[in-house]
């Protein structure tokens, strides 16, 4: 796909992976709508990356936020080409200590946010695959915690081993509508996203912009190319 003039929606888009997806398809000429819930985090990306980057407010977890977002978006725009899923967070603990709540935050923001926004977005891909004969793509994040089980991150991997079953079940469904799906699979990176989950991290983490590039690379392949999932991981983790 030639990323000029294409619209995207980010998720997650005022901070981390997903400011650098913003901006990194800004640069290939995207026009980005970036969804987040911190009105005044998203307006400093809009000051940073300018008049390309639109920010809606919005909650993923509310499905009627997500609806009305998706319908302002298409107030604005003809086209919707993109769609990354990138919202998502972890909660790391021992099993018989996470909270119910924690539970549930990582169940409604990992899955439940990656669905709604999807279920959004695939109806106007259809609607132009029709047109063109090429609706789209998603693509969602999640983790190489989809790909092997830890010790305190239960809750996370399951909700990243369900995205990786969800986007191959959705891969197999939308592909005769012309609609790609690709699941991304970051190891380490460096974010805020280990300090709010209650880790450490890796000491040599992968950085940001990396993970972009290799995104950007994802949704550049030719038309009948589809990567359907990708596992990045830093070489030397320790250092």
């Amino acid at each position: 796909m030639n990323l000029q003039n294409k619209v995207a929606v980010v998720s997650g888009a005022s901070r981390g992976l997903g400011k650098h997806f913003s901006a990194q398809l800004i640069e290939k000429g995207a026009i980005v709508f970036g969804l987040a819930r911190n009105e005044a985090d998203l307006n400093g990306v809009r000051n940073e990356l300018g008049e390309h980057f639109h920010p809606i407010v919005c909650d993923v977890t509310d499905p009627d936020a997500v609806k009305r977002a998706f319908s302002s978006i298409q107030e604005s725009t003809d086209s919707l080409d993109i769609l990354i899923n990138n919202a998502g967070l972890g909660r790391f603990g021992a099993v018989e200590e996470q909270s119910l709540d924690d539970w549930n935050l990582q169940i409604d923001v990992n899955i439940s946010g990656v669905h709604h926004c999807t279920r959004e977005a695939v109806p106007a891909m259809k609607a132009q695959n029709k047109q063109s004969g090429f609706g789209g793509h998603i693509v969602n994040i999640a983790s190489v915690a989809g790909l092997v089980g830890n010790a305190h991150l239960s809750a996370y991997n399951a909700t990243k081993f369900a995205i990786r079953g969800y986007s191959e079940a959705l891969m197999k469904e939308l592909r005769e509508d012309g609609i790609k799906v690709s699941c991304i699979n970051p190891g380490s990176v460096a974010t805020h996203f280990a300090g709010a989950a209650g880790s450490s991290g890796s000491p040599n983490p992968m950085q940001p912009e990396d993970v972009a590039a290799t995104v950007i690379h994802v949704l550049e392949g030719p038309d009948n190319y589809l990567i359907s999932e990708v596992a990045m991981r830093p070489l030397r983790p320790k250092g």
